[in-house]
């Protein structure tokens, strides 16, 4: 196994509360036994689920056919299939019944053929489903960022109050042309981003106050984009009861990680008046997700 070429695909799906909808999505996946699920992520509040899959990948595989790409595939058309993005409504952002599918390389595997998979899987989502796809990333032509294709795709503006995405696109027209799939976006299904990129980490940093905009001033403060650590993004989110994160994306988690991003907001909510937790990771590290991986694979 060691020597075996080893990727996985995030999926975020817009989905916590329905077990219906989950059940047939993870019966799909069982689907392809050489493809599994070695993490599930469910968070009630923003009621969004994340999937790890993992399989291994033929150095030469048959054309536009790979054990990844199908699994994801079948978790995807079978989100569609049992949620309504209209009736959807929580406290994380999303564009989308399936927000976002992340190819990450692993084992002896290089961001290129991670890449090949993302945009396989843009096409046959675009074609097969009728969605509205877009690239990012090494996926991407002009290496286009994730967030640079959410801010223009209205991703991080809260659509209904100040703390709450509701419901589906108000507007059928895209202010960007998709990658793959129809130029309109359908109301109950929404539009997939899919990328493929070196380990992105998702940690998360409650803050026991429910004061949103302090809390986001926080994130602004820790994120790059707001001068604050290297490769990290930053958001601020209503959670749960009493409780707001600042919820980041850490792009280069080697040379910044949590530990520094904790310090920081605390650092931050000292400043606010504001108590902070102890931050938590949404994924296991890629190293955990190989180990789980071989274990399963050798039952």
């Amino acid at each position: 196994m060691l020597n075996k070429m080893l990727a996985c695909g995030k999926v975020y799906i817009s989905e916590s509360r329905n077990r219906a909808a989950l059940d047939s999505i993870e019966r799909a996946a069982k689907l392809f036994p050489e493809a599994a699920i070695v993490n599930k992520f469910i968070d009630v509040a923003y009621n969004r689920v994340g999937y790890t899959v993992v399989s291994r990948l033929n150095p030469k595989p048959a054309q536009g056919s790979c054990p990844l790409k199908d699994t994801v595939f079948a978790i995807v058309k079978s989100a569609l299939e049992t949620i309504d993005f209209e009736l959807h409504s929580g406290t994380h952002p999303r564009l989308g019944v399936v927000d976002h599918i992340c190819f990450h390389p692993l084992a002896n595997t290089s961001l290129d053929q991670a890449a090949l998979i993302a945009k396989s899987l843009a096409a046959d989502i675009g074609s097969k489903l009728e969605v509205p796809t877009f690239l990012y990333g090494a996926a991407n032509e002009k290496g286009r960022l994730l967030d640079s294709i959410r801010r223009e795709l209205g991703y991080f503006k809260p659509n209904s109050g100040t703390i709450l995405w509701s419901g589906g696109s108000k507007s059928e027209s895209l202010p960007l042309k998709p990658d793959a799939g129809p130029a309109q976006v359908s109301p109950t299904k929404g539009v997939i981003l899919i990328g493929a990129t070196h380990w992105v980490a998702n940690y998360n940093v409650p803050v026991f106050s429910t004061d949103i905009a302090a809390v986001r001033r926080m994130a602004k403060q820790v994120s790059e984009r707001g001068g604050g650590l290297p490769s990290v993004q930053a958001m601020g989110l209503a959670h749960s009861n009493g409780v707001t994160e600042v919820a980041c994306n850490l792009l280069e988690p080697s040379e910044v990680g949590a530990d520094r991003v904790q310090v920081e907001v605390e650092r931050l909510a000292k400043e606010e008046g504001l108590r902070v937790g102890e931050g938590y990771f949404t994924d296991l590290t890629p190293d955990q997700i190989t180990e789980s991986y071989m274990k399963l694979s050798s039952h």
